[in-house]
């Protein structure tokens, strides 16, 4: 007899052929298209119909460049997109790779989920991840101004500019960060007379 898994599983591998890798782990499905094939595998598990996955879940960038303390080999930059077949009551996971880490680029799929508009706005945003074909691809949570793609790993924590308000411009300003070090010792293993020396 086999498992809801499997029977998903063996409908991926009909479906997609060849262009797919479909694997199994921790009760959950994942399928690893390349990046040329990723439009028509997305348009595939929607209409399709032994998968059905008319709704998309969630969307998100990943940056693998420290991935395993640094031991990954692969593309530096994927997309993650998770699907849902309300029909056949089942999840899945797609990944998909940009095939260059200078310019990260995959194909839009707003035009088969409509709902993946500010999924990737929030991708592009936050990790650099072009997505070609997207109708307003633009900054969505950080402001306007803002330089570079925070959610990167070479992103320093600190930034690289910081916005405040001077009163005497009667403005907000740009400027580059200033902070003072400081020494972070937590209370509890302090000394009573600590900074007053």
């Amino acid at each position: 007899m086999t498992t809801k898994l499997e029977t998903l599983q063996l409908a991926l591998k009909n479906a997609l052929g060849e262009g797919a890798e479909v694997n199994q782990a921790l009760g959950e499905v994942t399928v690893v298209v390349k990046a040329a094939g990723y439009i028509q595998a997305m348009q595939t598990l929607r209409d399709d119909p032994t998968l059905r996955f008319e709704e998309m879940i969630d969307l998100c960038g990943v940056d693998y460049s420290q991935y395993g303390e640094g031991t990954w080999d692969g593309a530096r930059f994927a997309v993650v997109v998770h699907l849902l077949s309300l029909e056949h009551n089942w999840r899945v996971r797609v990944r998909v790779f940009c095939p260059d880490d200078d310019m990260p680029l995959v194909e839009s799929i707003t035009p088969i989920w409509r709902a993946a508009n500010w999924f990737e706005r929030e991708a592009f945003d936050l990790f650099g991840i072009l997505f070609d074909g997207h109708g307003d691809l633009r900054r969505i949570l950080t402001d306007y101004g803002f330089i570079g793609h925070p959610f990167r790993k070479d992103f320093p924590i600190t930034g690289y500019v910081e916005m405040r308000y001077d009163p005497e411009q009667k403005r907000v300003i740009y400027q580059p960060v200033t902070i003072e070090p400081r020494e972070n010792i937590p209370r509890v293993i302090r000394e009573e007379t600590y900074g007053t020396k």
